[in-house]
């Protein structure tokens, strides 16, 4: 397995083809199963069971844009199909069409609401877009049907994780130590979770495991980093990366992870050197130019600065961090409305994040309205949620 552990999403897609290449049968058979019988616009007689298999064996190939036009065949003859909704949301995920995938999903859901496979693929949607609050009850469902299923439970593991429910994190991990305990990723997770919630036992296990399992390779070192990292121990953070990248200086995040922890030392040209080594890595990784952002920001180049908040909006518009970057430069420009734009925007996507309601209220204050900025500052001065170190090692699509 590669660094990344998420290659255990395109499972969903898979488990949810096998469903629904079981539900075809029945369907074909029985108006009840979601297929009816039809006819073509031309008069012929249609079978939407061939429309079905055949859409099936498109996406198994891959040919999206063939399965989608089967399955919206099936579903004009039967508005009810619901796996010809099942599988027209597994096509618009293999494109990235979430907004269409959800909307497919959602309709499956409720003509066969007793089926897990829907709930899963729910889920990876949400997941996939690190909408992790809101995948958190699609994969909680399917956990409680299957609590043995190792997919949905280590998914459910990682949201409760990126959303830094750490005890809910290591409770739900620790069971699939048995098949996950030579998997570097699941280790790294269990032993930061299981840190921050208190659980010693699971962090010392995990701990030694990771060191166990790692053998001295540039995965390992570069996850022993991302340990030290979260725990604020820079200096043996840098050195687990520096070694990561003697073995491998090509491996995918050593840079990026070696550009935060120079950040957070104020090391900015450190900083700024290690981001740029990894964007020629992984010239897509919006959170590299969010990181970029940061440091500009933080050596007063304004104009780097909102360049690189702007590449990294490009590439992911719902990274908060670079929406307030964005907020921080306009302020000091006084250019209190394009500040007041870019909080509305991370408030909208984090009501939690408090800088954003602190830069919020400084921009309406700025702009005359003080009642609402009033308003702002008192959520800020009531701290809910803590900013961590990003992860994308655990977010990337395997290659």
């Amino acid at each position: 397995m590669r660094v990344s552990s998420t290659g255990i999403t395109s499972i969903g897609c898979v488990l949810l083809l096998a469903l629904a290449g079981t539900l075809a049968d029945t369907a074909a058979q029985t108006p009840s199963g979601g297929v009816s019988s039809g006819r073509s616009a031309e008069g012929k007689a249609a079978d939407p069971a061939v429309f079905f298999r055949h859409g099936e064996q498109a996406l198994k190939e891959n040919r999206l844009e063939e399965a989608a036009a089967d399955f919206r065949h099936v579903l004009q003859l039967d508005p009810k199909a619901g796996p010809a909704y099942a599988n027209l949301g597994v096509v618009y995920m293999r494109g990235k069409q979430w907004t269409k995938a959800l909307q497919a999903l959602h309709k499956a859901k409720e003509l066969m609401p007793g089926v897990a496979g829907i709930r899963l693929n729910i889920g990876l949607a949400y997941y996939r877009q690190n909408e992790f609050l809101k995948a958190i009850p699609a994969f909680e469902s399917v956990v409680r049907e299957q609590p043995e299923a190792v997919q949905p439970r280590y998914l459910l593991g990682l949201c409760y994780f990126f959303a830094e429910r750490w005890s809910d994190a290591a409770a739900t991990l620790e069971p699939l130590w048995a098949q996950e305990s030579e998997n570097l990723p699941y280790l790294y997770v269990l032993a930061n979770a299981a840190h921050r919630a208190g659980h010693t036992d699971w962090d010392d296990r995990a701990t030694a495991q990771l060191l166990k399992v790692g053998n001295d390779s540039a995965e390992y070192h570069l996850f022993a980093g991302k340990y030290h990292l979260n725990r604020e121990e820079y200096d043996m953070a840098i050195a687990e990366f520096e070694a990561a990248a003697k073995i491998n200086p090509t491996l995918a995040f050593i840079h990026f992870n070696l550009g935060v922890a120079h950040l957070r030392k104020q090391e900015y040209s450190q900083a700024r050197e290690e981001f740029l080594k990894d964007v020629s890595i992984e010239p897509d990784l919006a959170l590299n130019y969010d990181q970029l952002g940061e440091v500009y920001w933080q050596m007063q180049d304004d104009t780097n600065a909102e360049k690189s908040y702007r590449e990294a909006i490009s590439r992911d518009s719902r990274l908060v961090s670079s929406h307030l970057g964005l907020a921080k430069i306009y302020q000091r420009q006084k250019k209190y409305a394009a500040a007041l734009t870019e909080t509305d925007q991370a408030v909208k996507l984090d009501p939690e994040r408090t800088e954003a309601h602190y830069l919020r209220g400084q921009a309406l204050l700025r702009l005359g309205r003080k009642e609402e900025a009033k308003k702002e500052m008192a959520a800020a001065a009531n701290p809910k949620k803590e900013v961590s170190v990003p992860s994308p090692e655990l977010m990337q699509e395997p290659q």
